[in-house]
């Protein structure tokens, strides 16, 4: 099995199993919820682990981006990182050398401090694999769970940008197979450039009731996992739903869907209705691009309605197969 541990399994062994009951927790552990928030004295801190191994080739890059995201996605500045990274046994020094400048080159663009971690070998992985937590302040805290029927749906940049950018450099040599653009190919890999969310979500999260942060399953379990943490339904328009031509074009010649693959570097937000054009204005003239995609409803169970698709169980996340 590969991927994350379905709704149905968190809520039997995981999410009832928090240890200590402590009212510093404003927010602790609950399907589709990007981070924890702990009440502390200078206010809150939002903190969020995510681990990554699948890209190969960006690796560090990946795993600095979407740690940092989820506390954007949560309202806040992300600050710090603790850094473990798990190496194959037969790993030399150039891949820590290669993966460990990566992470350093990210945090520092971000300015984010790296504060500690962990590193070993282990022989039974076949590419590195890191976890990173990040920490920041959030003022307010913006929950997953907070979008209310009437709200309206934000999305910015595009759908499968993380996806696109690992197409383009783990799988570029099928990508040429199937006679792709080589130039498409690289706009492509330029991708990794747009992962983080931070510039977005400092202008989104003063209008937004809840923000997501689109990772695994892409734009459809994002989706679903804020309407499952929030109760609501979401009514989508898959016409208003923006993709790059790199990524029409490679998840195509791959045979996946661009809705349903690694989605970071895109922010999802809801809004008020009153709200709606202000915000989008705000991150537009930040040079961003934001799309109105759709608009919450109220209806049991939770459920996506995504043009004639309707959804009401995650997605197994499009690239999984393209590595078994």
């Amino acid at each position: 099995m590969l991927g994350k541990v379905p709704p149905e399994a968190l809520a039997a062994h995981v999410l009832g199993r928090q240890g200590a009951d402590l009212e510093s927790v404003q927010q602790g552990p609950a399907y589709g919820e990007d981070a924890a928030a702990l009440d502390v004295e200078s206010g809150t801190l939002v903190v969020s682990s995510d681990p990554l191994s699948l890209a190969a080739e960006r690796v560090g890059t990946l795993a600095v981006n979407v740690a940092c995201n989820d506390v954007v996605a949560s309202g806040g500045d992300p600050t710090w990182l603790t850094n473990i990274i798990f190496l194959p046994g037969d790993a030399d020094s150039a891949v820590l050398d290669r993966v460990t400048k990566q992470v350093d080159e990210a945090a520092d663009a971000l300015d984010v401090a790296i504060v500690g971690g962990h590193s070993e070998y282990n022989p039974s992985l076949e590419r590195p694999l890191l976890t990173m937590t990040c920490m920041g302040m959030a003022d307010p805290f913006v929950p997953t769970g907070g979008a209310s029927p009437g709200d309206e749906v934000i999305l910015t940049k595009g759908v499968g940008i993380e996806g696109t950018a690992i197409l383009a450099t783990d799988f570029e040599s099928e990508l040429l197979e199937a006679g792709v653009d080589p130039a498409l190919i690289e706009a492509g890999a330029g991708f990794y450039d747009d992962i983080g969310v931070i510039s977005e979500g400092k202008h989104l999260r003063s209008w937004a009731t809840a923000m997501h942060d689109p990772t695994e399953g892409g734009l459809v379990d994002a989706l679903l996992e804020l309407a499952s943490a929030s109760g609501v339904s979401v009514d989508i328009d898959s016409s208003a739903i923006p993709v790059r031509e790199p990524t029409a074009v490679l998840t195509e010649a791959m045979g996946v869907d661009p809705c349903r693959i690694f989605g970071s570097g895109a922010l999802l937000g809801t809004v008020p209705e009153s709200d709606l054009d202000a915000a989008l204005s705000l991150v537009e003239r930040a040079g961003i691009e934001a799309s109105h995609i759709g608009t919450i409803t109220d209806s049991t169970p939770p459920t996506l309605s995504l043009g004639d698709e309707t959804f009401t169980e995650p997605v197994r996340d499009g690239m999984y197969r393209l590595w078994e």
